[in-house]
């Protein structure tokens, strides 16, 4: 199972990626064009020409998960604007992210709020 924490460090591929690739592809581009090694932990988030897919790549110590996630209907409404390679995103953002909402939009609560005395 994958948990993404506020201490996850998440990246964002601006860039749309063939949907046909499996670990090995998504791995390969991580160091390749986004200059990032795939086993450090993070979780990489890439999207399908059509916007109506994501894939998630994440090593976990054992070894890669790729999960995805393929709209019924529609297209994902949001991706970031970014005109580098990647973007790293925080975990609320990818939350948002994954149920097809506008993290620009969306009123984020504070991460931490200290309890009344």
């Amino acid at each position: 199972m994958l948990q993404i924490t506020p201490q996850s460090k998440i990246f964002l591929a601006t860039e749309s990626v063939d949907g046909r690739k499996g670990i090995d592809g998504l791995a390969a581009l991580c160091r390749q064009k986004l200059s990032i090694d795939p086993m450090n932990g993070a979780l990489f988030v890439f999207r399908n020409r059509q916007r109506n897919a994501l894939k998630i790549l994440c090593y976990d110590g054992q070894g890669f998960w790729l999960c995805t996630k393929r709209l019924s209907i529609g297209k994902f409404k949001w991706w970031s604007n970014n005109t580098d390679a990647v973007d790293p995103i925080t975990y609320k953002t990818i939350q948002t992210l994954i149920y097809n909402g506008d993290p620009n939009a969306a009123n984020f609560s504070e991460d931490w709020r200290k309890l009344p005395s």
